[in-house]
């Protein structure tokens, strides 16, 4: 059966639907059925590198280089809309060897965090994952207050938060560091010890990297990824460095976002070491690793409760018999607080991009009747 698109693709006329989505699923395609063709002779493709002015993209067969139009490249346009590595994206026919991105799929999942400065805009970090690896090394780089903001970002991109706790070679308390991450994560959450260069031990991620699933890399530098997908890929394909040892921060061996497709047939994303994990606002703090104080919020004797010095106080009682440490709750308190601050100025960054939308729409309505002075 050839192809049954609305419009022609730009694929090769001999191939089946069934050989198109075998292609495609190779890089991550995971509907049973392909989209319907937005014009004569689009071509479907995977966003795998970002680059500044230019992205890799794949069909399933090869990588082709593109870029988008003129006008997705101006700085006042959004992240959302730009294309992200991960994104499925259709593109026109090639000129000069480039191809155009004319437009993106929709996203099933998107990793996000507001960019570093006051800006108020959001980075996309990866795009349609299903799995995100958060990779933490069990020396100096071990810190779960920095494990619970990623948990707060993957819980609002829709896909599975999975722990991996590296260099355990290294550590002397890897039991009790697994531990304490296993309370973060709850019942339902998934930590893995292993020593990141035993590809053996690195097999235990295999259920979450099975043909046409997508997983991305999360991590400081020097946390072990580019040695986690060496191991996952079978040959030292990502460079790697050593951390410095009075601090345990390695240099920023991987500098952009990468799509990589695995032998087991699911394809990883390798990303820049985060020193900075901002929220963006809509992050469900509550429902990821603080069920537990979600649950005692209830119980208090008074329902507006400040949880301080007033009676009957069910936080401060499990804090007081050791139930929940203090630490917890006050980071459990901060990023609340942070979330609630970057809804604000989010909600500031949309009403400013709205007003320059309106004021040029008026100048563009003066110079229609009154003309250009």
């Amino acid at each position: 059966m050839k192809c049954a698109h609305a419009q022609p693709c730009a694929y090769n006329a001999a191939m089946t639907d069934a050989e198109h989505l075998s292609a495609l699923r190779r890089i991550g395609w995971r509907d049973e059925h392909l989209p319907a063709a937005p014009f004569v002779d689009a071509k479907l493709a995977r966003v795998i590198v970002q680059h500044r002015n230019a992205f890799e993209t794949h069909d399933g067969r090869e990588v082709l280089w593109a870029r988008t139009k003129s006008s997705a490249r101006r700085k006042d346009v959004e992240d959302a809309v730009r294309p992200s590595v991960g994104d499925w994206v259709w593109m026109s026919a090639a000129i000069n060897d480039e191809w155009q991105i004319e437009s993106l799929l929709p996203r099933h999942s998107q990793l996000r965090r507001l960019a570093a400065g006051e800006s108020g805009r959001e980075q996309i970090i990866a795009a349609n994952i299903d799995t995100v690896l958060i990779v933490c090394g069990l020396d100096g780089d071990f810190n779960p207050k920095r494990i619970e903001r990623y948990l707060a970002i993957v819980g609002e991109s829709g896909a599975t938060p999975v722990i991996v706790l590296t260099k355990a070679d290294r550590a002397d308390d890897a039991q009790a560091c697994h531990d304490e991450l296993r309370r973060l994560a709850g019942d339902s959450g998934h930590v893995f010890t292993l020593n990141a260069k035993d590809r053996e031990q690195v097999a235990v991620l295999s259920p979450w990297l099975g043909l046409g699933a997508t997983a991305v890399l999360v991590g400081s530098s020097g946390a072990g990824k580019s040695t986690l997908t060496n191991s996952l890929l079978g040959v030292e394909k990502m460079r790697t460095n050593t951390v410095r040892e009075n601090d345990s921060r390695g240099r920023h061996t991987t500098t952009f976002r990468a799509l990589i497709q695995l032998p087991g047939g699911g394809c990883i994303i390798d990303t820049p070491g985060m020193r900075e994990i901002k929220l963006t606002g809509e992050e469900p703090v509550e429902e990821t690793s603080f069920t537990d104080i979600e649950d005692l919020l209830g119980q208090c004797r008074f329902r507006d409760c400040a949880h301080g010095k007033e009676p009957g106080c069910a936080v401060r009682a499990a804090i007081a018999d050791g139930r929940i440490e203090e630490r917890r709750y006050e980071g459990y308190l901060k990023l609340l607080q942070e979330r609630d601050a970057a809804k604000l100025r989010a909600a500031e960054h949309e009403k400013r991009a709205a007003d320059r939308v309106q004021n040029k729409a008026l100048g563009a309505r003066l110079i229609d009747k009154y003309g250009k002075r």
